[in-house]
Formats: structure tokens, sequence, C-alpha cells
């Protein structure tokens, strides 16, 4: 127990004991007192409150509540310290304007107890009292932690020579008045600590939340790093599929193809027509499966690749792969329109994978037209740069769009349009990854135009 804490329980000359206080009681308004009024009588039940109460119009204080602000957020408390009662009527109607919460104490040791269980934005303390003066009262206030910073200023109408002000300093006051005293000049320097008080408090509230916003990233950044650490373990597992399905599964494969051959070879002459027929379709669904797991293998390296972004000029891009589909398909007669300097920022390796499925989609999808068209360009979308890749094409029924980006979903006969129905998942894919979207729009025998959108590249 600190001497704040014994003082106040010790039962001093004439002083009746005091025990740590319970939760004062509210307050009521009180009465004005007379002329020659001696005392002035506790506010609450006497043992509730210390004797005193707070003011009326103040907001009543819960000793489980040691905080500076009240119930009331714009209110904080003053504490107000005179062994005469008349003096502490004087200080209540001087600081009653400020709608702050005054607390009146009518000696040192009452004014300690308060100080026990509650935080005061300044105290106003009286010299001249008995059984324990101002600046012992001071000195006790200054030795517990929690009040050790408390402005202090002194009232005294008892001395006025300068050895009493620098004995009240030296026991931490931050003023020193001599009655009788200006009312505007006290509410004035007493308003300046109401305010540095509230200040204060929201610093401390700002603090907290700070801390907690702290600790709410840490646990994030703990959540995120785990989550990593999950998604490193399953990529390992993925490469380990991937490893087995591009040996184990080929393997069967290889077999299948290779005796398929060599029966072709070497017994075709004994295979009637139904037999070679059957024969021949062994090894092209062989070789389809085969395909089937080189799209699975590609899908996923689409997937975890490591981008890097760069600028990348998709005009001059989509005018190469043109060239060189023209160049493996000579004969085709189909008009192009490309959208000059068309420049984004992605990675260049995914999106030319992007755009080349894009194209060759559009280039099968328009095989069976006489006058084939595919056009390249950018237009605006709600604010949004977006690109497209139109043609006049088979195209397709709404119905389905959103089977269209799924992998190995087609909307078209293999016998009609051949293909494994992995291109627009892959392009989905890599456009997520630069953070955009994709869709398509379309009409049987009218075309499509496959539409993207590419935001901030994604780990």
């Amino acid at each position: 127990m600190g001497r704040l804490e014994e003082r106040v329980v010790a039962k001093g000359a004439g002083a009746t004991g005091v025990e740590a206080p319970a939760a004062p009681a509210a307050p009521t308004a009180p009465t004005a007192p007379a002329a020659n009024q001696a005392a002035i009588e506790p506010r609450g039940d006497a043992t509730d409150a210390p004797e005193g109460g707070s003011s009326a119009g103040a907001t009543a204080l819960s000793s489980d509540r040691p905080i500076a602000l009240s119930a009331d957020s714009d209110r904080v408390n003053i504490l107000l310290v005179d062994d005469k009662p008349a003096n502490l009527v004087a200080l209540e109607a001087m600081l009653q304007g400020l709608g702050q919460n005054l607390i009146m104490a009518h000696s040192g040791r009452e004014a300690l107890k308060w100080l026990l269980t509650h935080e005061f934005a300044v105290v106003l303390l009286d010299v001249k009292m008995p059984d324990m003066d101002g600046f012992e009262t001071a000195t006790l206030i200054r030795e517990r932690d929690k009040s050790r910073h408390t402005p202090i200023i002194f009232l005294t109408a008892a001395d006025k020579s300068q050895t009493q002000a620098v004995r009240g300093y030296a026991v931490g006051a931050v003023d020193y008045l001599v009655k009788p005293i200006v009312p505007e000049f006290v509410r004035s320097k007493v308003a300046v600590f109401v305010e540095l008080a509230k200040k204060n408090e929201l610093l401390r509230r700002q603090t907290e939340l700070l801390q907690a916003s702290e600790q709410e990233a840490r646990e994030m950044a703990a959540e995120q790093a785990e989550l990593v650490r999950d998604l490193e373990h399953k990529n390992r597992e993925l490469e380990s599929f991937s490893y087995a399905v591009s040996h184990d599964l080929r393997a069967p494969l290889r077999r299948i193809e290779s005796f398929s051959r060599a029966v072709q070879d070497s017994h075709a002459d004994r295979l009637d027509e139904a037999g070679r027929h059957y024969l021949e379709r062994v090894r092209e669904a062989s070789q389809q499966m085969s395909q089937l797991i080189d799209d699975v293998l590609y899908l996923a390296r689409v997937t975890r690749t490591e981008m890097r972004e760069q600028e990348v000029e998709l005009s001059g891009l989509v005018s190469l792969l043109l060239d060189r589909m023209r160049e493996a398909d000579p004969d085709r007669a189909i008009e192009v329109k490309v959208r000059p300097g068309v420049t984004v920022l992605g990675d260049g390796r995914l999106l030319r994978i992007a755009m080349e499925n894009l194209l060759e989609n559009a280039w099968k999808f328009t095989g069976r037209q006489a006058a084939a068209r595919i056009e390249f360009g950018l237009t605006n979308v709600a604010g949004e740069p977006t690109y497209f890749v139109r043609d006049n094409g088979a195209g397709f029924d709404m119905t389905y769009a959103d089977r269209l980006f799924g992998p190995f979903q087609r909307l078209h006969l293999q016998s009609e349009f051949p293909g494994t129905g992995i291109g627009l998942a892959t392009v989905q894919r890599i456009i997520h990854r630069h953070g955009g979207r994709v869709w398509a729009e379309g009409m049987p025998g009218q075309g499509a135009t496959f539409h993207f959108t590419l935001g901030r590249i994604r780990a």
C-alpha cells in the first residue's frame, strides 16, 4: 500500500477514518446555501460516496470507470478541494459554465479518496486546511503514478509571500493563485487544462485503436503466411501430380499407340474393313487422350508460372500471330482488321498465349465462311479500357455462354470443329491473373466477340 492509500484509511486527530470508496451515487441538484451556512451536506448516501459529490448538471461518476472522460464523452472531471463550503460554492459558480463534472471535496483526505478511483483534468486545491494542508495533499497526489501528472492549481488567502508560492511549485503545482481571485482568470486557466485532458483522452483512444489495428494486422499477416505455406504445399503436391500424369499415365498410352500401330502395320492384310476401322479408332482415342494430358499440364503451368510486368504492344502481337496463321493456311481468304497502337502493361509471354488462343479460336470458327473476317480492337465499357476479338464465324447460343471458359467444355461437335476445349479456359486464367475479366457475346451463325480487361498483375 502506498502513502496515499495509507493516509486515506488512517485515522488522524479528530478524523473519523475513511474506508476505500464505493461507487458514488447519482448526484441531485444542490440547493444554494444560506449566507451563514456553515457546512454543505454530502450528496447521495454517505455510505456510497465521498462527501461533496458532483455539481448540478454533472454526469455521475462510477468507481469502476477510472477514466478522465465520464459517461458523457464531452465532459472531464474537475476536483475542487476546500474546507470552507462557501469557497466550494464560489468555485462551483465560477466553473459551471465550462460544462464539466465538478467534484467537491471538503478535505485533503476526501480528495485523495476521489483520486484513488477517478482521473481529473485539474485539481483546484486550497492551501490552508486542517488535519492535512494543501502542500501535504499535493505531495501524496504526486507520489501516486496515476495522478503524478494531474495539474494542481493552489488557491490561498492566508499568505501572499513568495516563500509559500515557491513551496507550492516545489510540490508540483502548475499555478499558485492568491485570493481574492478573478473568476474569468480562473475559468480561462481551468479551460486550458480541460481542453488538454480531452486531447490526451482522444490521443489515448486513438493509440488504443492503432494498437488494435496493429494487432489485427499482425494476425492477418500470420494468417496470410499460413495461407502462403499451405499454397506452397499444394503447389508441390500439384507438381508431384503433374509428374505422375506426365510419366505414369503417358506410359500405357504410348504402349496402346505402339501396339496399335504394330498391328496396323504387320497384320493389316488379315483385318477386314471393320477391323481396320476399329483399330484406327483406338489409335485416335489414345492420341486424343495424350493431347488432353498435354493440355492439362499446359493449363497447370499457365496457372503457376511466375509473372513479369512489362509493356506489351498488343496490336503488333496480334498482327504477328495472324501472319503466322496465314503462312500455315495460305489458302484461306480472310479479312483482318487490327487497331494500331494498342499497348498494355502485363506479362508478355502469358498475354501472347491468351491472344494466340483467342485468334486461333476465331480462325477455326470462321473456317466455313466464304468471306471470313477477324477484328481486334479497343473500346470503353463503364469507364474501363476493354479489348476485343470479333469474328463472323459459327457463333454460339448465349444460353450456354457460362460453359465457354470451363476446361474441356465444348459447344460444337468434334467433327465440326476439332479441339479439346482447353484454349478459352487458358485465356480466362491468364486474364484473371492480370486482375481482369473476360466474357463473350455471340449468336449462332452470326459470329462471336470475346471481350477482356486488364487490371493489376496478381501473384
